[in-house]
């Protein structure tokens, strides 16, 4: 039993990071994601099955220009709330890295990562996304949607390359999408989310204030980014493989056209399509919620193949245990780096924090991160109950974890590249 659900884990983690380690000429493929330390072993028959929740294309999105990588439509998966939750909706963007190049681009559109033509009809709704009270104890019975990627620039690329016959129109497929949900109930909500992981955690950030601009001032809106702090870091060659990655996506996708204009007036595009740098300038309350150790980041961005030629950290890549001592002291300046990078944004008493010490990506979408009995804690609370507590203003959360190895509670990732 403990091998099927692992085997699940697998398949919700390939699903969840399909495609983002390719970019340049390198691609990290074909990878296997185990879960070590407290992985429950409960037979899977047990276990509730998550509800599946049918796609919905965007019927009238060709008019706007607002389509997928190859040209077909954008969709999205939709559960309506009940209750108390009727009026209230969550809109959560899902991730899958970016692509920076041509070549790349014309690779993803062939996949559903760039076109509707293969998403699948359904999908789980789990975490955050539940609609069961004991797995989602503040967002259950909310109007719940999961908005597909398909666009390759974080939802946030206004362009188009006719001899490579590819869209860049990620925006517009935000625009969309936020007037068909409008339609659909949306605009008489009184509690709003926007939420995200990864790339989708990332677009949280960017499209932010534009959500809370569909709004009266009446209504509750906020914000959470789910691993979508990209930090702007020195790998281990002293390069700056992410920033290069970054560049190329915003040179090609026209994403300048849709950053924080206050941040542009100070920095380059590239450096405002970083977190760090954009944060200042989003005015809605927005969570941070993150690893200090993302994954993706340390095998994507810290140490690439072109930054590790050698291979000298594929160990310490697969699984953090197997990291020599001048390896943790990298990744601890990677931590520290992050903290620096956060200490304005948490002085605000808006702002909410949720960083632990993990080697994990995306923790909102998965039940057993976001609530559950052995879910990651940062003094005695869960995620769920983290983000519950700031966005219903029950308490201020600035939740900073102690540096790795002092959490037992992590559900961390161990990879295999063979």
């Amino acid at each position: 039993m403990m091998t099927m659900k692992l085997l699940l884990v697998a398949v919700e983690l390939a699903c969840l990071v399909y495609g983002i380690f390719s970019f340049g000429s390198e691609t990290l493929s074909q990878l296997s994601f185990l879960e070590n330390g407290v992985v429950s072993t409960r037979p899977s028959s047990s276990q509730p099955q998550p509800l599946m929740v049918d796609l919905t294309l965007i019927q009238g999105a060709h008019s706007k220009g607002a389509v997928c990588l190859d040209g077909t439509l954008p969709g999205y998966h939709l559960d309506r709330g009940f209750g108390s939750g009727a009026d209230s909706w969550l809109v959560h963007l899902e991730g899958g890295g970016w692509c920076n190049t041509i070549r790349n681009c014309v690779y993803r559109k062939n996949t559903r990562r760039g076109s509707s033509k293969f998403m699948e009809n359904q999908i789980p709704f789990t975490g955050i996304l539940s609609n069961k009270p004991e797995e989602n104890p503040d967002f259950f019975n909310w109007n719940r949607v999961k908005l597909r990627y398909c666009d390759g620039a974080s939802f946030s690329g206004d362009g188009e390359d006719e001899s490579a016959q590819l869209q860049f129109r990620g925006q517009k497929i935000w625009l969309a999408a936020m007037e068909e949900l409008m339609s659909k109930g949306m605009q008489k909500a009184n509690q709003a989310l926007l939420s995200g992981c990864s790339a989708g955690g990332l677009a949280s950030i960017i499209h932010c204030d534009e959500f809370r601009s569909l709004f009266p001032e009446s209504s509750k809106v906020k914000c959470l980014s789910d691993a979508g702090f990209f930090l702007d870091a020195i790998d281990v060659s002293g390069g700056r493989t992410l920033r290069n990655l970054f560049g190329g996506v915003v040179q090609l996708q026209d994403v300048q056209k849709n950053l924080p204009k206050s941040c542009l007036d100070q920095l380059d595009p590239t450096s405002c399509f970083f977190p760090q740098n954009m944060i200042e300038h989003i005015e809605t309350p927005l969570f941070l919620l993150n690893t200090a150790y993302d994954v993706w980041q340390v095998q994507a961005s810290l140490a690439p193949p072109s930054a590790d030629r050698l291979g000298s950290w594929n160990e310490c890549k697969s699984n953090h245990a197997n990291c020599s001592s001048s390896q943790i002291q990298f990744l601890q300046d990677f931590r520290n780096q992050m903290l620096s990078d956060i200490k304005d944004f948490s002085r605000s008493s808006q702002t909410g924090l949720f960083i632990n010490s993990c080697f994990a990506h995306c923790q909102s979408e998965r039940q057993e991160t976001w609530f559950a009995d052995d879910s990651p804690l940062i003094e005695d609370k869960p995620i769920a109950v983290a983000v519950g507590d700031w966005y219903f203003d029950r308490e201020v959360v600035k939740a900073i974890d102690c540096a790795y190895p002092c959490d037992s509670s992590c559900h961390n990732l161990v990879f295999n590249f063979k």
